[in-house]
This record gives structure tokens, C-alpha cells and sequence, in this order.
């Protein structure tokens, strides 16, 4: 069991960002591309926004070969490869690409989301004025960073996606994908996510937020320039978070109530040891943003409901939930699949939403099946 002790504040020097890639660092496989100014659709326009991306493989003539990976909350573009300098942890889906998604077939593309914290245009990112925008970052939606992962698209001479895939967060951008663009997505794979946030969800991220924007360090969002950075908050949040991204089977067959010579119980320490991992490469002004982003996905917002939204689909649409998942529960993929009249993918997992990610065999299968033309 690992013995690391909780994060502690850390002393940055001034305008460095705690846990996330900023100009200046090794953009290791990283690619940036300058979108300009993106409307949003609370309002408003971002100026100078960038999207730090990953590719792999290249794009065929037809250009009809092209599929988008959306990574969930705490993930990136790099999907897989290893940790080096600027790329702080290895790939978070290694072994996805080849053997599922094969680079001689696919271009594969991954983007970090707008509102990210390594290399796209976030809390952390320099403002026009030359600061980090911080608490002036505005509020951002799903289907924002969709239209952000659209212009991107533009640049790379793609028209339309064979696939797009995502779990979690990602799958929230994966479902709106189709029905922002609906000719330019030709199937939509949605895992272990749903159409809408649901009270609970939001609950869960509410004292995740609570945690970090009371941490004496957060400074009302604008820490970027005080040699500060709120990573007890931050560790703490996580430790919320992954509570929910496992089962309770597995948390009671893997700890136990089984105590540590330092008094704490191994599953204690367990929680420590990811709150530590993630204040060391993430920021939690982004983690901020995004986690309100997710509380404000709904699919049937301004649509007629979910099931107006999705009646009339173009995209073929490939729902998979997580039998164990307690965070978003099957019942809410199984609205989805009834939505758009198409079977419902059920991956068995001890691991509950994380499954989707650590059962890579039954969701690889799935992905390559989806794509067999």
C-alpha cells in the first residue's frame, strides 16, 4: 500500500501554475493550434483561444479516416505514450491505440478541453492583458468546448468524424458532438456518461468546489501570481471525486477496515496518495470550471428534452455503461439508447465508473466493432 502522506502547500515562484502545463514547459508530443475567437453561449466571446492537441496516425485522401478522443475531467490529449519532460504522467487509455484503434487505419486525434490546464486556453492561461485570466475566465458549457474541438477540426481539413468517443466528461462532448454538427459525426460512442446532470452528480460536485474555493490559498480564483496555489483543496476534492469513481465492492474486498502502522486505514491511504497525484499535475482553477461545465451538460436544454434531442439523430449513437457504476448509474445510458432507439452496452466491471477506462479489453472491442466499415 502506497505510504504517501497528504499534499502540503507547495511554494511556487510567482506566476507558476501548481499541477499543469504553462508556456514555457516542453510541450513533449503536444501540438497548439490558434482558434482565434470562440462565442460562447452563455455569451461573450474567448479571444486568442488554443488547443493544445495529440494525433496519431495520418489523414487519408477522402479524409473520411478521422476519429476524435474526448478525454473525461482530469485527463489530457496524450492517450497514450509515456511520461516525459512537460507530460507529467503516462498515456490515461495506453494500450487503446494500436491495438483497438490501429494508427495505419485511423488519424486519431485527442484535444485538451477548453478550459484545461495542459497546453488549451484555461483559468491558467495568459489573458491578453498578460495575466493569468483566473477568476475572469468566463463560464464555459459542454457544448462550448465542443465548438472549440470543432475549429479545431476546421485547421486539421477534417469535415466530419468516422467516430467520436468518450467516457465520462468526454462522452458529454461525445453526445453533443452529433447534434451541434450533425453532419459531421458519422458515429458518436458515449461511455459510463449520461444526457444530463443529474441532482446527485451536481451534489457530489458541490463540496468538491466548496473544498477548493475555501482553501486559504485560492485567493477568489486569482493565486496564479502569489507563489501560492490551493492544493489542499484541490487534494481534497479528489478525494470526493474518486470515492465516486469506485465501487463499494471494491473498496470493501481491496482495504477492508485493514489499519497502517501510521494509525490511518489503507483505504485513507489510498484516497492521500490520489490527491497527491493529482495537485502535482492539475490546476484547480480548471478543475473548477470544468467540473461547472459538466453541472451544466443537458442535452434537451433548449431542444425539447432529451428525447426530442435525440429522436432525430443522423449520428449512429453507442451507449455503454458500467454495471458497477454509482456515479452515473446504467439507468442514465439506458435513457440514451431508448432515446435513439439503439441497444444499450453494459461493460462488467468490480471497478465501478472507472471501468470504463480499466476494462479495456470489453471497451476496446466495442470501440474497433463501432468502426468496422
Amino acid at each position: 500500500m502506497d505510504q504517501d502522506r497528504p499534499p502540503v502547500e507547495a511554494d511556487l515562484s510567482p506566476g507558476q501554475v501548481a499541477g499543469g502545463w504553462r508556456a514555457g514547459d516542453p510541450a513533449g508530443a503536444r501540438k497548439f493550434a490558434g482558434l482565434g475567437g470562440l462565442p460562447l453561449e452563455y455569451g461573450g466571446t474567448l479571444p486568442d483561444v488554443t488547443i493544445a492537441y495529440e494525433t496519431w496516425g495520418r489523414l487519408n485522401a477522402a479524409a473520411d479516416n478521422a476519429v476524435l478522443i474526448c478525454h473525461a475531467l482530469t485527463g489530457d490529449a496524450h492517450v497514450v505514450g509515456p511520461a516525459g519532460p512537460g507530460q507529467p504522467t503516462p498515456g490515461w487509455w495506453d494500450g487503446l491505440i494500436p491495438t483497438y484503434l490501429n494508427p495505419d487505419d485511423w488519424f486519431v486525434v485527442a484535444a485538451n478541453v477548453l478550459g484545461g490546464c495542459q497546453g488549451s486556453t484555461g483559468p491558467s492561461s495568459q489573458a491578453p492583458d498578460g495575466q493569468a485570466w483566473g477568476s475572469r475566465f468566463p463560464a464555459i458549457t459542454i457544448r462550448d468546448q465542443v465548438a472549440a474541438e470543432a475549429s479545431l477540426a476546421d485547421q486539421l481539413g477534417i469535415d466530419r468524424w468516422a467516430a467520436v468517443i468518450g467516457g465520462s466528461m468526454g462522452g458529454m462532448r461525445a453526445l453533443e458532438w452529433p447534434l451541434l454538427y450533425p453532419d459531421r459525426v458519422a458515429t458518436s460512442v458515449v461511455l459510463a456518461s449520461t444526457g444530463y446532470a443529474t441532482a446527485e452528480q451536481i451534489a457530489w460536485c458541490a463540496p468538491q468546489l466548496a473544498a477548493i474555493e475555501s482553501d486559504p490559498h485560492w485567493f477568489g480564483g486569482d493565486y496564479y501570481a502569489t507563489g501560492k496555489a490551493p492544493v489542499a483543496g484541490l487534494g481534497i476534492a479528489r478525494r470526493i471525486a474518486h470515492v465516486t469513481y469506485r465501487s463499494e465492492y471494491e473498496l470493501a474486498t481491496r482495504f477492508g477496515r485493514d489499519p497502517q502502522g501510521d494509525g490511518r486505514f489503507a483505504v485513507e491511504s489510498y484516497l492521500d496518495h490520489h490527491a497527491t497525484k493529482l495537485a502535482q499535475r492539475f490546476d484547480a482553477g480548471s478543475y473548477v470550471v470544468l467540473t461547472r461545465a459538466m453541472n451544466s451538460h443537458d442535452v434537451g436544454r433548449d431542444r425539447g428534452g432529451l428525447s426530442e434531442a435525440l429522436s432525430g439523430l443522423k449520428a449512429r449513437l453507442v451507449v455503454a455503461a458500467v454495471d458497477s457504476d454509482r456515479l452515473y448509474p446504467p439507468r442514465l445510458s439506458a435513457e440514451l439508447a431508448e432515446a435513439s432507439t439503439g441497444p444499450l452496452h453494459l461493460v462488467k466491471s468490480p471497478y465501478g465508473h472507472d471501468g470504463f477506462l480499466l476494462e479495456l479489453d470489453q471497451v476496446g472491442h466495442l470501440i474497433a466493432e463501432a468502426l468496422i466499415r
